[in-house]
C-alpha cells in the first residue's frame, strides 16, 4: 500500500467528526506545504509493537542524535489522539517559538515546544495553525 492510501485509510478509520476535521488539515498542510515529502508513521516500531498514535508527516528534516548519528524525518507532523488532534512542528530549535508565536492567537490549545493540541477545529484559529505549519515547513535541520 502506497502512502497515499495509508494516508487516507487512516482519516477513513476515524470517528466523525474527527475524521472531517483531519481530512481537512491533511488538505491545509498540502496547501501550506504544496512540494513536501508525504509520510505515514503507523506508530509501531521494529518489533511491531505500538509505541505511538499513527501519524501523518509532512516535509523532510534530518534529526541528529547525541551519538553522531542522524535519520531523515518527517518536518511536520498530524496525528488523531483519544481527546482530540496533535500537530507536530519538529525541528525548531526554539522551544518556546510555537507559544510565543502563536500561542495566544490559536484559541483553545496546548502548545508545547514542538507540538500544538486541541479538542476540536472549532475552538481554534485555522488559519493561524496553517501560519504555524507553514513557518515549521520553513524551518531546515535545527534539531
Amino acid at each position: 500500500m502506497n502512502i497515499q492510501d495509508q494516508i487516507r485509510n487512516y482519516i477513513a478509520s476515524q470517528p466523525e467528526p474527527k475524521r472531517n476535521e483531519m481530512q481537512e488539515l491533511h488538505l491545509r498542510a498540502l496547501q501550506a506545504l504544496p512540494a513536501c515529502k508525504l509520510w505515514f508513521d503507523n506508530g509501531k516500531n521494529s518489533e511491531n509493537k505500538t509505541v505511538a498514535n499513527p501519524t501523518i508527516g509532512y516535509g523532510s528534516h534530518t534529526i541528529k542524535y547525541a551519538n553522531g548519528t542522524t535519520k531523515e524525518f518527517f518536518q511536520i507532523g498530524i496525528s488523531a489522539n483519544t481527546t482530540g488532534i496533535s500537530v507536530y512542528i519538529l525541528g525548531i530549535k526554539d522551544k518556546t517559538y510555537l507559544a510565543r508565536t502563536y500561542g495566544s492567537k490559536l484559541g483553545k490549545a496546548s502548545v508545547t515546544g514542538y507540538c500544538i493540541k486541541f479538542k476540536t477545529l472549532k475552538d481554534i484559529d485555522i488559519d493561524i495553525l496553517e501560519a504555524a505549519i507553514r513557518y515549521g515547513g520553513e524551518t531546515r535541520n535545527e534539531s
